[in-house]
């Protein structure tokens, strides 16, 4: 399908499309690119066979692609954009892994002016709370879903050969527009880690925390599970789509609120309700999606 991959970071994500590249033989030859301070993860890379070469030098990497992955935290997009400007190719295909697609469309208008219509802003909704390329696995997106959001401009045949490429990493692959995008993973990824990340901080620094950690059960475990994802990768993910994640916390304020009324006037039936259909809801949730 591509003769020479580029892969900009090689961490959980950039590291495991590689992998699974390999293994589909999606691609010829597999490069990889990072900074200085990047240059052990590489050797790792190279090392367990995950890439065949790397570089510290851009123009080095992405010499005679075919295509492009930018498997960068999100606030380093507009910088990566810069870098590639200039060593820009019409003749290879762009493509991202960012959890916000503004941030990557805005970035790239700010840069090129345009975004360029061999550009195709993708999200693989999947990842784990371990990072670096050590965590790679070959079959991280089976199954999972991968939303594509092209600009209005882009070039069809790029966006369908980045579709196929994912579909044959095994993704379940979505169109999207991009602030739908934004709204939705907002709602379903920022916030509930955002929520994880408040409770362990906040119980954390209470006085008994060493008392609290030791009895709590396997509910606290998978509640506050992505509590432990990179801390650098979730402030820049929240930073970029704060615009959609603010008013998903006020809301979120009034049901707390609610449900702290309740309490407070003895409302059992109430709160029986509110529970029973949050009860409800999660399981057709899981009857639609999961239970197939």
């Amino acid at each position: 399908m591509f003769n020479r991959l580029c892969i900009i970071g090689v961490g959980l994500i950039g590291g495991s499309i590689a992998r699974a590249a390999r293994q589909q033989g999606l691609c010829n030859n597999i490069v990889g690119y990072g900074r200085k301070l990047d240059e052990q993860n590489l050797k790792t890379a190279k090392s367990l066979g995950v890439i065949d070469d790397y570089t510290l030098e851009l123009d080095k990497a992405v010499q005679d692609v075919d295509c492009v992955v930018i498997a960068t935290p999100v606030a380093s997009i507009e910088s990566i954009f810069t870098q590639l400007k200039p060593l820009w190719s019409n003749d290879a295909i762009y493509t991202d892994v960012g959890s916000t697609k503004g941030s990557v469309i805005a970035a790239a208008q700010k840069v090129f002016g345009v975004v360029p219509d061999n550009l195709v802003p993708a999200h693989p909704i999947a990842g784990a709370e371990n990072s670096g390329v050590t965590a790679s696995v070959d079959d991280l997106f089976l199954n999972k879903r991968l939303i594509i959001t092209p600009a209005d401009n882009a070039s069809p045949e790029a966006v369908q050969k980045i579709q196929v490429f994912w579909e044959r990493l095994g993704s379940l692959v979505s169109v999207m527009d991009v602030q739908h995008h934004d709204s939705v993973l907002a709602a379903t990824s920022h916030l509930p880690h955002i929520l994880a990340f408040a409770l362990v901080d906040m119980l954390g620094h209470k006085d008994e925390q060493s008392e609290i950690f030791q009895y709590a059960a396997g509910g606290f475990k998978d509640f506050t599970r992505i509590a432990s994802s990179d801390p650098t990768m979730w402030k820049d993910i929240c930073a970029a789509n704060k615009d959609e994640i603010i008013p998903l916390i006020e809301q979120l304020k009034g049901e707390l609120d609610k449900i702290q009324r309740l309490l407070e006037t003895n409302d059992s039936q109430q709160l029986f309700e509110t529970f029973t259909y949050a009860k409800n809801a999660r399981q057709r949730f899981l009857d639609q999606f999961y239970n197939n």
